[in-house]
């Protein structure tokens, strides 16, 4: 019984392996045959960084209120 295991476990993972791989590929083809639209991509991710640089102004922020308010040391050495 104990012979058997590595041969169906290494099977097993050529298996699935294979698989992920195929569909890997398949969806990057698939990918570089659709028409892009470079501008509406190139217009989200401007958004996403946009949304990104506000959010961590404003956790600076409320982290500088938060420790003025504690009366925290704010000075460097």
């Amino acid at each position: 019984m104990m012979d058997w295991i590595p041969i169906v476990f290494v099977t097993f993972k050529f298996l699935v392996l294979g698989t992920g791989m195929f569909f890997a590929v398949k969806w990057h083809y698939d990918q570089g045959k659709k028409e892009r639209a470079t501008r509406a991509v190139l217009l989200a991710g401007g958004k996403v960084a946009a949304v990104f640089v506000l959010s961590l102004l404003g956790l600076g922020l409320v982290t500088f209120v938060l420790i003025r308010m504690l009366g925290m040391d704010l000075t460097f050495p």
